[in-house]
């Protein structure tokens, strides 16, 4: 019988790669890893392949896991003067107003295409080749540019985009001037790229010729990527956190990262109360994400701090507690009931392309979120925050799920919210995506305020809570982007995509 899939991917292009792996003998892994490899071609400036990534699966007849591949903090055998180099700072107007850093000092430790790589090994039933040739595809013979990357090329061409030569060249119109939502935008240089790893496998960005070509523009460009970096990097298969919500299990990403364990915590507390409202949404968040704010964001040991947070949650709920943007998600679910869940992201990108590869390096070591200890201030070796939490689930009575979202800090809000509103209250997944959403802002030393997009029901709650507000436009880009894919427990497949973003779905 021929496997059929569903697929919430980032745009149309995205979604056809997934449908196309699986007619070819794949199934939602293949579908989620070609949908993300063409993500990360058409989507210039808001994902690369040189970012993080995790894959959060769950096998029709095993345990859910959850595969690391996020950046690491790189600099194997530099001198200390190396550290702190190789910086430019932007101020972007992108998200209200942000400083950031790029330039190749900026790039972590890239592990977003190990993480795909061992995703396929342990789980595809196509072959790799194929689930690359879509995306090798599109930088070959050309893709329209979305209004997404539209939007914040506009913003970031002539600066962030600006400085490296090949970058610009390659984010440009021929003219030079800023590219614009439904322009043609071929990359030669990235196809090949493409086509090297569909042929060798990721191990030809760690250990091979484009492994060289990173170490050595890093080297020649104060960048801290050593080849001895590349070549230790491995991901890690982790162990999912579990959590009970209602009739669902829902399994998400656990610590080191910080989006999974902050989700599961949030919806472990609206499972714990008895009427849902917006004050109670706000009040949740609020005290999670202050925990965070102090705890979490200037972490030495996130692993550490993440199990024991979620101890203290367990035992005493959130009163036992003291108190990047640019990201791409992929869901798949098949006919057989596999469930795939991908999110990646590369940073505000540093603006660097590795020279004839069209490889755009990741800025995580620049963005001040992920930092809070300082910008170099990790060992090499150690894996970045993430708020990242490509999710799984399986309802009792058969039903099963993928989603997750981008969004930087507004990820877990907004999976908070869609997966109360679907997994306990009852409501359909594609109503639970498109209604209102909050995003209590909480950075220390700063105000604490609500983020909140226009409803009423919102503001008298925003009121009531003492806390300033800040009003969005209805279904407001900056919340994110969730995108679920599902299969009912009666074998239906169907998908449903955020209209805050280009989220396309398709089930074939």
């Amino acid at each position: 019988m021929p496997r059929h899939v569903a697929v919430a991917a980032t745009g149309p292009l995205a979604v056809d790669a997934g449908l196309t792996a699986v007619r070819a003998g794949g199934n939602a892994v293949d579908a989620a890893i070609a949908a993300m490899c063409v993500a990360m071609t058409s989507e210039p400036g808001v994902v690369s392949p040189m970012g993080g990534a995790y894959v959060t699966i769950w096998p029709t007849d095993g345990e859910p896991e959850t595969i690391d591949g996020n950046v690491e903090m790189p600099g194997r055998g530099l001198s200390a003067q190396r550290f702190g180099m190789g910086l430019r700072e932007f101020a972007l107007s992108y998200g209200g107003g942000v400083t950031v850093f790029g330039g190749y000092g900026s790039a972590a430790l890239p592990g977003a295409l190990s993480a795909l790589q061992l995703a396929h090994d342990r789980h595809g039933a196509g072959a790799w080749a194929q689930a690359i040739a879509p995306a090798e595809k599109a930088a070959r013979e050309g893709f329209r540019v979305g209004s997404a990357s539209a939007s914040y090329l506009a913003l970031t061409t002539d600066n962030l985009f600006g400085w490296d030569p090949e970058t610009h060249a390659t984010l440009t119109r021929p003219d030079g001037s800023v590219l614009q939502s439904g322009d043609l935008l071929r990359d030669p240089d990235l196809a090949d790229s493409w086509a090297r790893i569909a042929a060798h496998g990721a191990s030809d960005v760690y250990t091979g010729e484009l492994g060289e070509r990173i170490a050595q523009a890093c080297r020649d460009n104060e960048g801290l990527i050593t080849a001895a970096d590349l070549a230790a990097y491995r991901p890690v298969v982790r162990r999912p956190l579990r959590q009970r919500i209602g009739h669902w299990d829902i399994a998400t990403n656990p610590p080191p990262s910080v989006g999974g364990p902050m989700l599961a915590v949030m919806l472990s507390e609206m499972a714990r109360v008895d009427d849902w409202s917006w004050g109670s949404t706000i009040g949740v968040q609020r005290r999670a994400l202050t925990y965070r704010s102090e705890v979490h964001d200037f972490s030495a040991d996130l692993e550490e701090d993440g199990y024991t947070m979620l101890e203290e949650v367990q035992r005493s709920g959130l009163a036992g507690l003291s108190t990047s943007q640019d990201t791409a998600h992929v869901s798949a679910v098949d006919s057989d009931g596999l469930a795939c869940a991908i999110t990646a992201s590369s940073g505000y990108s540093s603006g660097a392309t590795i020279p004839g590869t069209g490889l755009l390096l990741n800025n995580c070591l620049g963005e001040p979120e992920l930092n809070r200890l300082g910008l170099h201030a990790l060992a090499p070796g150690t894996r970045l925050a993430s708020n990242m939490a490509p999710s799984v689930a399986r309802h009792r009575s058969g039903d099963v799920l993928a989603i997750g979202s981008p969004g930087a800090d507004r990820i877990t809000t907004a999976l908070m919210q869609v997966l109360t509103r679907h997994c306990l209250l009852g409501m359909p997944l594609g109503e639970a995506i498109a209604a209102p959403r909050v995003h209590v802002r909480v950075v220390r030393g700063e105000p604490t305020r609500v983020e909140f997009e226009r409803d009423p029901a919102i503001a008298a709650a925003i009121a009531d809570s003492g806390l300033p507000g800040n009003e969005h436009e209805p279904q407001a880009m900056f919340f994110g982007g969730v995108g679920g894919a599902a299969r009912s427990a009666t074998g239906v497949l169907y998908a449903a995509g955020d209209p805050r973003r280009e989220a396309a779905t398709g089930v074939a």
